[in-house]
């Protein structure tokens, strides 16, 4: 944690480097790093996601292959059961790629 906070303070003293005059260039110095943590945010934000979403279908099936185990005669309802949520956590992935996609692309503080 504290090599995470000494990365993003040097990274942000980067963003207040600029010389003297604080008009273009340092407008130019912000737009550039505000870019590189999109970047960065998007890339973490996405794996994390996608890591949550994993974690979350590996539980599902596991609990689904179980209840089968237990009671086979409820093996296609448990496994409607188990599509439907597959695909809730699914969306949830897919969401958060469109919010990276947005701070890639479209990001409104870029200007």
């Amino acid at each position: 944690m504290k090599k995470i906070l000494f990365l993003l303070t040097a990274f942000a003293a980067s963003v207040f480097a600029a010389e003297g005059e604080p008009t273009l260039r340092a407008l130019n110095v912000a737009s550039e790093s505000l870019a590189g943590y999109s970047v960065l945010a998007a890339g973490i934000g996405l794996g994390l996601a996608a890591l949550g979403g994993a974690i979350g279908m590996g539980n599902t099936a596991a609990a689904t292959i179980a209840g089968t185990a237990r009671n086979p005669g409820l093996g296609g309802k448990l496994m409607t059961t188990m599509f439907i949520a597959l695909a809730m956590i699914e969306a949830q992935v897919i969401y958060a790629l469109v919010i990276a996609l947005i701070a890639l692309y479209a990001n409104p503080f870029l200007g």
